[in-house]
This record gives C-alpha cells, sequence and structure tokens, in this order.
C-alpha cells in the first residue's frame, strides 16, 4: 500500500506526521520512507541509521554531433518541450528544457543527436530497526526534480513484501507533486487551522480531484484559527482522520531532531488514529 503524505504548501507539517507515523509503524513491521521532497529533503533530520547504499543519478540528454547532422531540423520540429534549436549551421540543446523523451535521438535520420547521461543527483538508503528511509538530493542548478523523484520511486522495487509504504512529497500543486503521488493508493493531505492552510488545502483537494487520488485530511496545530477546514471538509465530503493539537512540547521536540510521538501522549494518539485508518482502509481494499 502507497501512502503519499502531501500538503498544499510547505510548513504545515508534511514531514512531521511522515516520519513519526514511519517510525511508529516500524515498532512492529517493516515500513519503507521516501523522501521524494527531492528540492529540499528534510526527513533525514530526524531518521538516522546504518546506510544501507549512497549513488548518483542521471539522467539522459541528447548531445549534438556536428560530424554526422545535415542540419535537416527535424528534431526541433519533433521537441514538444523548445529544447533543441537550430541557428544557422549548429543545433543548440537547452538541458534545462529537455524531458529525456528520446525523441529527437530516436527519430534523428543521421543518428546526430546521442543520448548522453548527466548528472542530476544523489539517492541514498539507510536502514534502522524495521525501517528503511530513502532519500535523493537534486544537485545544486538543476531545474528538473521530476526526474529525480521518478528514479527514487523505482527504489521501492528493491525493498518488496513491505505492507506500507510511505512518501514525504514535496509542497504545493506542481508538477513534482503530481509525479510523487500519481500511483499512490492514499493521499494523506496535512493541513493546518489558518486562512493560509485552507487556502492551499482547497488547492490540493482539487488537484486530487483532477488526478483521481483518493485523499484524506490530517488537520496539525488544531486548536489554534477557526475551524473553516473542517467546515470546508465536511462539505467536500472528505474525512478528517487526525486532529493533532497546537503543543508548545512538539516545537521544542522537532526543533532538537527528535520524534514527537515517542514523548507527547496526545502527540502519539493522532499519529497513532492515523495507523489505524490506514490498517482499516488496507484491510477494505484488499
Amino acid at each position: 500500500m502507497k501512502i503519499s503524505i502531501a500538503s498544499g504548501k510547505g510548513g504545515t507539517g508534511k514531514t512531521t506526521v511522515a516520519t513519526n507515523l514511519a517510525s511508529l509503524i516500524s515498532e512492529y513491521e517493516d515500513v519503507l520512507l521516501i523522501d521524494l521532497d527531492v528540492e529540499e529533503p528534510n526527513s533525514g533530520l530526524f531518521i538516522s541509521g546504518e546506510e544501507e547504499f549512497s549513488r548518483v543519478v542521471y539522467r539522459m540528454i541528447p548531445e549534438w554531433d556536428a560530424s554526422k547532422c545535415t542540419l535537416c531540423g527535424k528534431c526541433q520540429e519533433l521537441c514538444s518541450f523548445n529544447s533543441i534549436v537550430r541557428i544557422a549551421t549548429e543545433i543548440l540543446v537547452f538541458k534545462e528544457l529537455c524531458h529525456s523523451c528520446y525523441a529527437c535521438s530516436e527519430l534523428c535520420p543521421e543518428g546526430a543527436l546521442p543520448m548522453k547521461a548527466n548528472r542530476m543527483g544523489v539517492t541514498s538508503a539507510c536502514r534502522s530497526g524495521k525501517l528503511v528511509f530513502v532519500e535523493s538530493k537534486l544537485d545544486i542548478g538543476q531545474e528538473q526534480a521530476v526526474p529525480l523523484i521518478s528514479s527514487t520511486k523505482e527504489i521501492i522495487d528493491e525493498y518488496p513484501g513491505r505492507r506500507i509504504i510511505i512518501s514525504d512529497s514535496p509542497p504545493g500543486t506542481s508538477c513534482p507533486v503530481i509525479e510523487a503521488t500519481k500511483d499512490s493508493d492514499l493521499v494523506i493531505l496535512v493541513t493546518e487551522p489558518t486562512p493560509f492552510g485552507m487556502h492551499d488545502l482547497m488547492l490540493a483537494v482539487e488537484t486530487m480531484k483532477v488526478t483521481g487520488n483518493r485523499h484524506v485530511v490530517v488537520i496539525n496545530r488544531y486548536g489554534i484559527g477557526d475551524s473553516r477546514v473542517e467546515d470546508y471538509c465536511r462539505n467536500e465530503g472528505i474525512e478528517v482522520i487526525a486532529r493533532i493539537p497546537d503543543d508548545r512540547r512538539v516545537a521544542e521536540i522537532y526543533s532538537r531532531g527528535a520524534l514527537p510521538y515517542k514523548e507527547v501522549p496526545s502527540f502519539r494518539d493522532e499519529i497513532c488514529r492515523i495507523r489505524d485508518y490506514i490498517d482499516k482502509f488496507i484491510a477494505d481494499n484488499k
């Protein structure tokens, strides 16, 4: 069962929920936690263990071979992303725009655009008891997060047999979020009862409707703000599966890089509610 933890904006507590939930589940069964926020991964601040691997990840980009090219311009016509341009006697390849679709390379009559490996980031994994944690970090200067997210998700196949796979998704509603959540069985949207939280939750819900992902809501910092988030969820028929209370102790523990569920009973109770919902969801969808 693939569970994505997402949010309409950053700072709502998405990583807090993902790391505490994964750690709680690992107390009694094997679980895989993947940080797919490759531009700014921070689940690793709270999860540590024995390193299993660290590997450089590449994506394929066409490289112009002037000696073979006849300047027919077919590559420019084929590229849907405007990453190839013919100017006078040269073919320019804009790596930042390339989506590695291979169309130009495969369909070039002269084979003048062979695909070459270009580094985009690093993927690593560590193990702590029954918990395996995987994260990827996009290299500075890289424009596209989606290829690295896609590559990171392939790591799931290296750890078969796990009942639950938890992904800490990027914030927002842009392409990286779509890639991170598109094949998830359940998306847990973390929000907060504030005007900003309400606004961005609405955007996230509309995105889930378009992608067709089953989704539920967790309200973090419950007790501040007002009831508009709950009213919205009720009107939209979205289940609120946990309400994590606003508690200074949680912030203090979080600031030390520790997991609050181990020290704050009220926080643990809500994380247990999320776990119980997932267990029931899995049982109902066998």
